[in-house]
């Protein structure tokens, strides 16, 4: 059990309800790894450095998620997979959010910690 690695970040939902924020912690690890350039388009990446991409994402996806793109060896191709299916929540995500961001005002509050909670969510 100790050779369980423990997660960094919260896995992608298999509704894709936390996908904006998990592309982004997706994003920052990889650069962290030094591997952010094997979801570029046209990137020379080795194949050892291809297979820790495909591990890493793939131990930050669903379970559900995992099982249906089972085939797919390639982080690249994994990864516009996902972008293609879960993409579309930015239309409907931003404008929700846009819409929160013009109705938040501070006097709807009880307390500024319940603000703060409020405001840090529409931000994230």
């Amino acid at each position: 059990m100790a050779n369980i690695e423990n997660q960094k970040f919260i896995a992608l939902d298999i509704f894709g309800k936390n996908y904006l924020s998990w592309v982004l912690d997706v994003k920052l690890h990889l650069s962290a790894k030094k591997l952010r350039h094997i979801i570029d388009e046209d990137n020379a990446a080795s194949n050892e450095e291809r297979v820790t991409a495909l591990i890493f994402l793939r131990h930050y996806i669903d379970y559900d998620l995992k099982y249906e793109y089972l085939t797919v060896e390639n982080p690249l191709a994994l990864w516009q997979n996902l972008n293609d299916r879960f993409e579309h929540l930015k239309a409907i995500v931003l404008p929700k959010t846009l819409n929160d961001w013009s109705q938040l005002r501070f006097q709807d509050f009880k307390t500024v910690s319940e603000y703060n909670f409020t405001l840090f969510k529409i931000i994230s």
